[in-house]
């Protein structure tokens, strides 16, 4: 699925905070992908990267995956088509919610 084209529907937007984890902000655009379901049964979740204001839906590509080694779910990282980011920069930008697991980045 790298290098794919998706929609990500927007339901945590840029500077917003989970609704069940009150003190977990969010600096990026977060949300799923209509139409895949994850492992967890749900729509397949998505960070959206290189959007830098808060938005309802995103189409980019697939630049990596999130594989989360301690957890039934990966998450994809969608981007600009003419972006990109290495695996330190994705990092950065995630780290707010993965680091509450184990992960391996797959780009």
């Amino acid at each position: 699925m790298i290098g794919d084209i998706v929609t990500v529907t927007i339901d945590r937007p840029l500077g917003s905070y989970h609704p069940e984890h009150k003190d977990m902000y969010y600096p990026i655009n977060y949300g799923y992908i209509e139409g895949i379901i994850a492992p967890d049964g749900e729509a397949q979740d998505a960070y959206v990267l290189g959007v830098n204001e808060a938005v309802k839906t995103f189409t980019g590509k697939i630049i990596a995956v999130i594989h989360r080694l301690d957890d039934i779910e990966d998450k994809w990282v969608v981007c600009p088509e003419n972006h990109s980011f290495s695996k330190d920069e994705i990092m950065e930008q995630i780290k707010f919610q993965e680091q509450y697991f184990q992960i391996e980045i797959i780009l």
